[in-house]
């Protein structure tokens, strides 16, 4: 039997699971008080204070460290890497800590592996993080040549429903076509053939907005605005990643609010909900361009695919390219601990960071 921990930290939540084999064990989400969470310097000064309570969880479920056959975590923002399940190693464990491409809780996955690695010698592992890249050269040309495009998506999920997805209509996954749209608070939209993500909107630059994101601008009104002298590019950065999408036009980033709002004759918030779903079926259309038009499958997953009305307002507009395939929610727990499993089973062999 292989047991493996599993983490995959969020901003002020960290989701802990241990797997015996396929089987999870147990599972938990810990919430984390944000004002101690604030009181760090940097995000990788959490790693000994999150991994306090990951102790204390195990320990109530007669988990021991020594029991543990491996470690998987969700990987961080890494330099640009192929898809697979990779060694963590002193190198990657430099990026992470010192935010070379980005200060985000997702690094913190590999760090808290590794302080408890160094009391117990056990392979551990990241998989499929947001900085996978498999696009192509054509995908990477913008506009302009200082401005260059660059993957970053939610793979881990997007790999992970995709791969489920191939099984459900009887395709080896080496075969399948999909886009895949990951929806929560931001959206990632891929085209995956041959297991390989070949394009990626980049939620925090560009493709339909979200929740949270503003997605693709009017070029020149955004320009315009950085140059108002109201705001700092930090306060750009936020107002586009963070609090733009339904939270700039509706003041929440909660979909099931804005469809209770709708109910309640909320024309506004209609309007712009359709607006984000029409967008995405649009995303949807040109990602499906890249593997011309072969579309075995739509592939709805994130939280926003729970919602009957999104499903079918995206499902009305795309209804020509393929079928919606709903995956609704994430598989992220799963997807890291079958990652680790491979590889410990020797299925695959881990890549080199």
């Amino acid at each position: 039997m292989i047991r493996q921990l599993v983490i995959n930290p969020g901003s002020t939540t960290t989701k802990v699971s241990v797997f015996d084999d396929v089987v999870e064990l147990v599972t938990t989400t810990i919430e984390h008080d944000p004002k101690k969470l604030s009181s760090f310097e940097k995000t990788s000064d959490q790693a000994p204070f999150r991994l306090v309570a990951i102790r204390e969880f195990l320990a109530k479920n007669n988990v021991t460290e020594e029991s543990l056959t491996g470690i998987v975590s969700r990987g961080g923002i890494t330099k640009s890497i192929p898809a697979g399940t990779y060694k963590i190693n002193p190198e990657m464990l430099t990026d992470l800590i010192e935010a070379k491409r980005a200060d985000h809780p997702s690094n913190l996955g590999a760090i808290i592996a590794d302080i408890i690695v160094k009391k117990h010698n056990i392979p551990y592992f990241i998989v499929d993080p947001v900085s996978v890249d498999e696009i192509k050269d054509v995908a990477r040309v913008a506009g302009m040549p200082e401005c260059q495009r660059h993957s970053m998506s939610h793979a881990l999920n997007i790999r992970a429903t995709s791969r489920k997805a191939a099984e459900m209509i009887g395709k080896p996954f080496s075969d399948a076509n999909f886009v895949t749209v990951h929806m929560g608070g931001g959206i990632s939209i891929c085209p995956v053939s041959g297991g390989r993500l070949l394009d990626a909107n980049n939620a925090n630059e560009g493709g339909p907005f979200s929740p949270e994101r503003s997605g693709s601008l009017p070029l020149v009104s955004l320009v315009e605005l950085c140059y108002t002298g109201d705001y700092t590019e930090k306060d750009i950065k936020i107002l586009t990643t963070k609090k733009g999408g339904l939270s700039a036009y509706l003041k929440t980033n909660d979909v099931r609010e804005v469809l209770a709002r709708i109910e309640d004759g909320d024309e506004k918030a209609k309007t712009v909900l359709d607006a984000m779903l029409v967008q995405i079926a649009c995303e949807i259309g040109a990602m499906a361009t890249v593997i011309k038009g072969k579309v075995d499958g739509i592939v709805l997953t994130g939280s926003v695919a729970y919602a009957p009305y999104a499903r079918e307002m995206i499902g009305k507009h795309t209804a020509y390219i393929a079928p919606i395939i709903n995956m609704a929610g994430q598989m992220e727990m799963e997807a890291l601990a079958l990652g680790g499993l491979r590889v410990l089973r020797g299925e695959e062999k881990a890549k080199e960071y």
